[in-house]
């Protein structure tokens, strides 16, 4: 198996769920799909952060990232250096859950004129990103360490423009005319670290219940470079056993089963969640531009907060959601907020 290859990280996710059952009783050999749709057409606009797509895959339980036998000797060799972003148990007895999580994503920007031809100064660039991540989730019952990679690239070569063309001509809609300004091609890496704590998880009355969930960590390389943090309030009938329902944000994949799960129960559940996220920006390929050679740049704002709100529902293995997000301005040239919609589908297997 080639290392870094798509084909070797599949074939590590097929070994780890194919565990032979010789294993300890208590590992959860389930593993969790999850596709993450987010565009502003759910706010009848086409611009800005036009669309985002991401599909992530969460193997089953492992017993360690350096120890597991299932893991190759060069994947165990490289999470020696990782050890240190395992949480510590909150108690005695609180089992510590590890695993592996493999991503597919694109993302699209665009100015607000699609009539466009020439560079406007004063909005953003063109701009797509694809990529492919490889992160690992460490969690207890209430905190939730994820550590990912990913590496694409900006420019032509990630098919934003193709990819718009054609879903443009499939519902009918205008094309927008700008692409021969979009960034140049580079390629993006982006590490990305992020820690959840369920710290009130409380019930109500009947099965209804309610939690809050904070969040914090960041990103470094060429992509983006900032800090982040936020919190996620839910309410409802039998709530998940996960750490919230994220946009697409990096780091933020955390539908991940956990014991007692009402999915693996035979439950149905639903609730209702609002979340704040905010962000100290100091690098972002989108509004700065091409990182080594000259490109369309604009102001960009240091400061950048998103609000959203949402519902939620889970049957058996299923999580479906629903969130309309709203963004502050983030570059000085644009005329104000944005808002677009975010989908999130998961199944359990």
């Amino acid at each position: 198996m080639k290392p870094g290859s798509l084909p070797g990280y599949l074939s590590l996710l097929l070994l780890v769920a194919l565990a032979p059952a010789a294993q300890a009783e208590e590992i959860d050999k389930s593993w969790t799909a999850n596709f993450y749709f987010e565009n502003d057409l759910f706010s009848d606009t086409d611009q800005q952060y036009t669309n985002g797509i991401r599909l992530s895959w969460v193997s089953p339980e492992i017993d360690s990232f350096i120890d597991d036998p299932l893991l190759p000797d060069w994947l165990r060799s490289a999470n020696r250096l990782l050890s240190p972003l395992d949480p510590e148990p909150v108690s005695l007895g609180d089992d510590v859950s590890r695993r592996l999580i493999f991503t597919l994503g694109q993302q699209m920007l665009t100015p607000d004129d699609r009539d466009r031809t020439t560079l406007d100064p004063n909005d953003r660039p063109y701009a797509g990103w694809l990529y492919a991540g490889f992160g690992y989730h460490t969690q207890t019952r209430s905190r939730m360490n994820s550590f990912e990679v990913n590496l694409g690239v900006i420019g032509p070569a990630s098919l934003a423009q193709e990819a718009q063309d054609f879903i443009h001509d499939l519902r009918g809609f205008e094309k927008f005319k700008g692409w021969d300004n979009q960034l140049e091609n580079e390629l993006g890496l982006q590490l990305v670290y992020e820690h959840k704590y369920r710290w009130m998880n409380q019930p109500l009355i009947h099965g209804w219940e309610h939690d809050s969930i904070l969040h914090g960590g960041g990103s470094l390389g060429n992509v983006a470079t900032y800090l982040n943090a936020g919190i996620e309030y839910r309410i409802g009938k039998h709530l998940p056993q996960d750490f919230g329902t994220s946009a697409l944000r990096p780091g933020g994949d955390n539908s991940v089963p956990g014991r007692g799960d009402p999915r693996f129960s035979h439950q149905w559940g639903i609730h209702a969640f609002v979340s704040l996220d905010g962000r100290y920006v100091m690098q972002d390929i989108f509004l700065d531009g091409n990182t080594f050679r000259d490109s369309h740049s604009v102001d960009r704002n240091p400061w950048v907060a998103d609000a959203a709100f949402g519902v939620a529902a889970t049957w058996d293995r299923w999580k479906l959601s629903y969130a309309r997000i709203y963004r502050t301005r983030q570059f000085q040239q644009q005329d104000g907020s944005h808002t677009f919609g975010s989908l999130t589908i998961s199944y359990t297997m």
